[in-house]
């Protein structure tokens, strides 16, 4: 396997003080061990794979799942737990510019789309996953972002069908997200969850539904010739359709198109000990709303059901001790800065994990070209709870040349570019990071 962070990114570190793993019990799945077969093989037992092999397994396909680590274990199983909006960065106009004013309406009602459908499945299968929050509220960090709320709020009128609010600063106290804030916009669309509970929830029903998952089998190697053959340390898989959904924690080679086409990036996220109502009020944050800030590398973060708070920033290069500790540092100091009240306040869990970027600033969902009866979907720039499900949902129905059950907007049919630097790549991040620190100012 090739992968552009040194191992550590990889390995059990950067995840040994999660808190998602200390809610639920890892789904104990067996090791592929020896030679079988499957009509559709998947790498991958995140939000993506985990959606493609239900909606497979409903439809009757003998579906076989192979995940590195357990199933869950990478970014599904440790991000920030926000169902929302989102899946890529482009504005408007560059999706107007680029696929055209309809297709850029078809993206957005995906966008919604997408955080139904986890809703759905939350209540099909009755998957208790901690759940809170109306929609989602972005808080402006500086004066002369109101503006930009305010443009905002047109856009979500015109590209959701949903009246947001505006908050000014006045309000904020009585709302409960008092901070170093100077208005908020609230969307009415999304909710937080606890993102392990859902992967689990639906590995089970995956699990139910007749499909076939395996933990701790990493794909070395993939051979194509009339079929598939996957590659792993104790067996072989041989299948008549692929589906790779790797994401952030993908290899340059398994398949080598991917290599250049992504780009993992750090995010990092702690939780507090439970607050108590005292606390709460100290801080003047007693909202329940899972809210982020106006920076471009902004932070996220909630009140949880049992009044723990989750916080999590972008950020972090290098994957070794030094700059582990480092970060640690950063967002800690954040935390503090943004919520004074609470410095005194012990984060036992902090941990972090690879969200996945590209060069079109958008999900890839679709067939791998030149490598016919391949598909592929990743690259939700750290909004994949909804969208990475709604893809893998699209997949289980390319995967069986079937028009998808959902909408299957352009902007997902796009190929993303390889991105400079080849597997040096992330050495374009710390002007990046430069750049959008001075304008965060």
């Amino acid at each position: 396997m090739k992968r552009i962070y040194e191992p550590r990114a990889y390995g059990p570190e950067p995840i040994k003080h999660g808190f998602w793993q200390t809610t639920i019990e890892t789904l104990d799945q067996p090791a592929l061990q020896g030679t079988h077969q499957t009509d559709v093989a998947i790498i991958g037992g995140g939000f993506t794979g985990l959606n493609a092999a239900l909606h497979l397994a409903e439809d009757g396909i003998d579906v076989t799942l192979l995940d590195a680590e357990t199933i869950g274990w990478g970014a599904s199983g440790r991000n920030g737990g926000f169902c929302c909006l989102g899946g890529g960065i482009l504005d408007d106009k560059q999706i107007d510019k680029v696929h055209g004013r309809d297709a850029r309406r078809d993206w957005r009602t995906a966008e919604k789309d997408a955080i139904a459908h986890v809703a759905s499945l939350l209540e099909r299968f009755k998957i208790d996953a901690d759940t809170h929050s109306n929609g989602e509220t972005l808080l402006a960090h500086k004066p002369k972002c109101i503006t930009t709320l305010e443009h905002h709020a047109q856009e979500v009128t015109e590209n959701y069908g949903v009246e947001p609010i505006l908050i000014p600063q006045s309000e904020l106290a009585n709302l409960g997200l008092s901070g170093p804030f100077h208005g908020a916009l609230t969307i009415p669309i999304g909710f937080g969850l606890n993102p392990l509970k859902y992967a689990l929830g639906i590995a089970r029903a995956a699990i139910n539904a007749g499909a076939r998952l395996y933990a701790y089998s990493p794909v070395t190697r993939i051979e194509q010739g009339a079929r598939f053959t996957l590659h792993t340390p104790q067996g072989k898989l041989t299948a008549k359709r692929l589906i790779i959904a790797t994401n952030g924690y993908s290899s340059e080679d398994i398949p080598d198109w991917l290599a250049a086409r992504y780009l993992p990036v750090q995010s990092s996220v702690l939780v507090t000990r439970p607050l108590s109502d005292n606390e709460l009020n100290a801080a003047g944050w007693t909202s329940d709303q899972m809210a982020f800030d106006s920076r471009n590398l902004l932070h996220y973060f909630r009140l949880m059901p049992d009044r723990r708070f989750l916080f999590g920033m972008r950020g972090g290069i290098f994957a070794n001790k030094r700059a582990d500790a480092k970060i640690k540092r950063l967002i800690r100091a954040d935390f503090e800065d943004m919520f004074s009240a609470w410095k005194h306040v012990d984060a036992p869990h902090l941990w972090s994990g690879l969200v996945c970027m590209n060069a079109k600033g958008a999900p890839f969902t679709g067939q791998i070209p030149e490598m016919p009866g391949a598909f592929a979907s990743l690259s939700y720039h750290g909004n994949g709870v909804a969208m990475a499900s709604y893809c893998g949902t699209l997949l289980a129905d390319l995967v069986q040349d079937k028009p998808p059950r959902y909408p299957y907007p352009d902007v997902l049919k796009s190929i993303p570019a390889r991105i400079p630097l080849g597997s040096k790549r992330r050495w374009l991040l710390p002007p990046i990071y430069t750049g959008m620190g001075i304008v965060d100012r």
